[in-house]
């Protein structure tokens, strides 16, 4: 049976949840539009519906919001790679791989832009991060890829250069999202309109590994 306190610290545990992902989601999409320097955390407050004051006792300052929104985004997309430790089959490991990050440019198209930004800026927040955290993830996908590539599974190639493609391709689907509209038309991808670019996408991948597609 639960205890009373108990019961009031699930609930402030909750309401801590619910704030922190307003929160973040509110951010992820000011950044996007303003840039740090161009954003506020009164206008990330107004956006996510909470007091100014809860910005700065979750996260302290726009700076460690800022990073933990980036952070965020990129580590979802390295879980997307999981599928190379999911299956032994390149094929459907690539094509999963592949398949994520494309649903995830649409999905999450803010948090994409927000990542090219503060790369094209030098990545001045996220040194550290890409040194300890990405750049080892890379070396463990590159592994596995030249695993693939030494048992005969996939042709000889350069594998970053072949995740540096997986990521540019992807990715251009939410930071050029502007361009591909009004080369559409002036309007957005449809649903099948995507389905069809993802799958063009996953194919030409595949194919550039030696893999049919």
């Amino acid at each position: 049976m639960n205890r009373p306190a108990d019961n009031e610290a699930s609930h402030k545990a909750a309401i801590r949840r619910e704030n922190v992902s307003k929160i973040m989601i509110a951010a992820e999409s000011v950044f996007a539009e303003k840039g740090f320097k161009g954003a506020s955390v009164g206008l990330i407050a107004d956006r996510a519906n909470v007091p100014k004051p809860n910005v700065y006792y979750y996260f302290g300052n726009k700076e460690e919001l800022y990073r933990r929104v980036i952070e965020n985004i990129c580590t979802i997309w390295l879980h997307a790679a999981d599928s190379f430790d999911a299956s032994d089959d390149p094929e459907k490991a690539i094509r999963r791989y592949v398949a994520a990050k494309m649903d995830l440019a649409r999905e999450r198209p803010n948090g994409s832009r927000l990542w090219a930004i503060e790369m094209a800026s030098g990545a001045p927040f996220l040194q550290e991060y890409l040194e300890n955290e990405v750049k080892p993830w890379l070396t463990s996908r590159e592994q596995v890829l030249q695993k693939w590539i030494d048992e005969g599974r996939l042709k000889p190639m350069n594998t970053r250069y072949f995740m540096y493609m997986v990521w540019a391709t992807t990715q251009n689907y939410a930071d050029f999202e502007a361009q591909i509209n009004v080369m559409n038309g002036g309007a957005p991808l449809s649903n099948s309109q995507f389905e069809d670019a993802k799958a063009s996408v996953i194919s030409m991948m595949l194919k550039s590994a030696g893999l049919e597609g």
